[in-house]
């Protein structure tokens, strides 16, 4: 199948802007590279620590230096519903890898924490600084160097790419993403979303919504709505580092049992003691990141990704930004509706043909370049397929030729959008991201006066006092990383719901997050530079009047050039962000990170070779 043009061409401008990095980045996973056992390079008192604790056998195996040894590291935690069910996979896989021929040893555990616990709250702050802090867990967990390979247990939205980003300094190393799956489905979101508006008008009590979230959120796994959590998964089948089909397998059956397992096999199947080496440094390249941004783009994934995917890309030399997404959204259709962009939930798109389905989809239209390496090989057509319990193992078959829904999932010929509903606005506001493929076309124009806020608090507490029962659009300012650490702003989207339903034209723009719950208000988020970055937010005052145009691309304060060149920038107190549920920790995040057009990480593109590296690399 010939690529369509425009993925063509995206594809080429990223190869050739991320050259000297991508080469630095290439030339030095070979010279971590091992051929005999990575601990083979550990002295006899360096190898004794590492295998003190370990049962008889698997110490012999790891003493004699010939059976490979595989890393777990998981984000199990037992308060997150998501992560639960990492409990039993550990054992799982010590089993799985000792039936096979090798070991397996849990080398470390990361942070995870929930954005749907801490929305809205203090620990908001640091959740997007957690995906680094994770990056860094995992170094250190991988930092023995006794290890031929690495299983990543992880789900849920900065955990993911944090671990990836982590994996990606061993690049070397093959790598196995194991899902956790999502909970089964309770609430329907059509009637979750209707309370939470009832809620925000004061007709249902507390006691009302707390058991309607209850039947929403009510079991082990993932929440059940395609935002960051699980367009991770998507992703992670699009990049070829899972089992095909395996992301939406629910938790605690025997086939998520089965796929556990099957994962740590394969791992072993893929280290530099085979004929199939595959290390995630060659999997993640500049083909497969525009192979992820493409799966974003049609199935309606979160705008979370408009920042993970350019950290993951970074960290393994490749340059994105947000014009790549644009373009790319121009020819990519949508193919799912999934909640918050349709009624349905993870379950049913599973049902009715799932992950594989999609990346056929998307193949068969040359959408997405079938040449890459995966951990099953070197094409991608290997991950258009679904896994199926055949004794006490698994099998995989080939993903459905027809929808079992096409209220949920359609194929490229007979979309639901002709484009991926991903848009880059600009103007004297500066670049910013906008998700419309939840939006109605008839909001997607919006001209009104500018109310500037400086919180969330200050938002709701105008909306309580019935203030914002008018047109306008919501300016929300200082709630970028160097701020407050960029929380997500989901406490505004039940009020200026409302206020659309209600018939007013609203919209918000901020230099904060909306996620992959972003849904039927116009937003246009993650304005860059930001505020304290003397981003132009700043500039704007409450009257102003913005013009927020997806259709165009464009996103402006209506002042005459003149007057906006003689503004200041007007000051907030931000020292309540400063200190107190661990924020004061993470200072020096805030001083260090970058914009979010650059992924709003810490870390630094890999630097291009010294003379002595180049040297050596020939």
């Amino acid at each position: 199948m010939t690529i369509q043009a425009n993925v063509a061409k995206v594809t080429e401008r990223i190869v050739k802007r991320s050259q000297p990095y991508r080469s630095a980045y290439l030339a030095r996973l070979e010279v971590a590279r091992r051929k005999d056992v990575q601990r083979g390079a550990l002295s006899c008192t360096n190898l004794a620590h590492g295998f003190a604790a370990f049962p008889t056998n698997d110490k012999l195996r790891l003493k004699h230096d010939k059976d490979p040894s595989v890393a777990i590291i998981s984000s199990y935690n037992d308060m997150l519903s998501a992560h639960q069910p990492f409990e039993r996979f550990p054992q799982i896989i010590k089993d799985a890898v000792r039936a096979a021929g090798g070991v397996a040893q849990f080398a470390g555990g990361t942070p995870a924490m929930c954005d749907g616990v801490t929305q809205g709250q203090p620990g908001m702050e640091l959740s997007l600084f957690s995906r680094d802090a994770i990056a860094m867990a995992t170094a250190v967990a991988l930092s023995h160097n006794m290890f031929d390979a690495a299983l990543y247990l992880g789900i849920c939205d900065k955990i993911v790419p944090g671990l990836l980003i982590g994996a990606l300094h061993f690049g070397h190393l093959p790598a196995v993403f194991v899902p956790g799956g999502p909970m089964t489905s309770g609430m329907s979101n059509k009637e979750k979303v209707k309370i939470r508006q009832l809620y925000a008008e004061g007709k249902v009590d507390r006691a009302g919504l707390l058991e309607a979230e209850s039947q929403s959120y009510h079991g082990a796994g993932t929440c059940t709505f395609y935002g960051t959590a699980n367009s991770n998964q998507m992703l992670m089948e699009a990049l070829g580092l899972h089992l095909p089909g395996s992301a939406f397998i629910t938790p605690n059956t025997p086939l998520r049992d089965a796929l556990t397992a099957e994962a740590g096999r394969q791992a072993l199947r893929i280290t530099d003691h085979t004929e199939n080496y595959r290390p995630v440094g060659h999997v993640i390249s500049e083909k497969s990141i525009v192979n992820a941004i493409v799966t974003l783009l049609a199935t309606g994934g979160s705008t979370n990704h408009t920042l993970h995917l350019i950290a993951i890309a970074k960290a393994a030399g490749i340059i994105v930004d947000w014009t790549d997404f644009d373009e790319l959204s121009a020819v990519v259709p949508l193919l799912t509706r999934i909640y918050p962009n349709g009624d349905a939930d993870v379950n049913h798109f599973h049902a009715a043909g799932g992950t594989g389905f999609v990346i056929r989809e998307l193949l068969d239209a040359g959408l997405m370049h079938d040449d890459v390496t995966t951990i099953l090989g070197n094409s991608l057509r290997a991950h258009c397929a679904e896994p199926f319990l055949e004794g006490a193992g698994v099998v995989f078959k080939a993903s459905p030729e027809k929808s079992a829904d096409d209220t949920v999932l359609r194929t490229a010929a007979t979309p639901f959008s002709a484009d991926g509903g991903l848009r880059l606005l600009t103007g004297n506001l500066g670049r910013s991201v906008i998700k419309i493929s939840a939006v109605k076309p008839e909001h997607w124009l919006v001209q009104a006066p500018a109310i500037v806020f400086n919180s969330q608090a200050e938002f709701m507490k105008a909306f309580k006092a019935g203030e914002l029962d008018k047109d306008f659009v919501a300016v929300l300012s200082h709630q970028g990383p160097r701020a407050n650490g960029m929380p997500e702003l989901h406490s505004l989207t039940p009020a200026l719901g409302i206020l659309q339903d209600k018939g007013r034209h609203v919209a918000l723009v901020t230099d904060g997050r909306m996620s992959g719950a972003s849904g039927k208000v116009p937003a246009a988020i993650h304005v860059t530079p930001e505020v304290l970055a003397n981003g132009p937010l700043a500039l704007v005052r409450t009257g102003d009047i913005i013009k927020l145009d997806a259709n165009h691309g464009i996103l402006e304060a209506l002042v005459p050039a003149e007057e906006w060149a003689k503004r200041q920038p007007e000051d907030a107190d931000l020292s309540e962000n400063q200190v107190g549920m661990g924020r004061e920790l993470f200072a020096m995040f805030r001083q260090s990170i970058s914009a979010a057009e650059e992924g709003a990480t810490i870390f630094s593109l890999p630097p291009v070779l010294t003379a002595s590296e180049l040297v050596a690399a020939k």
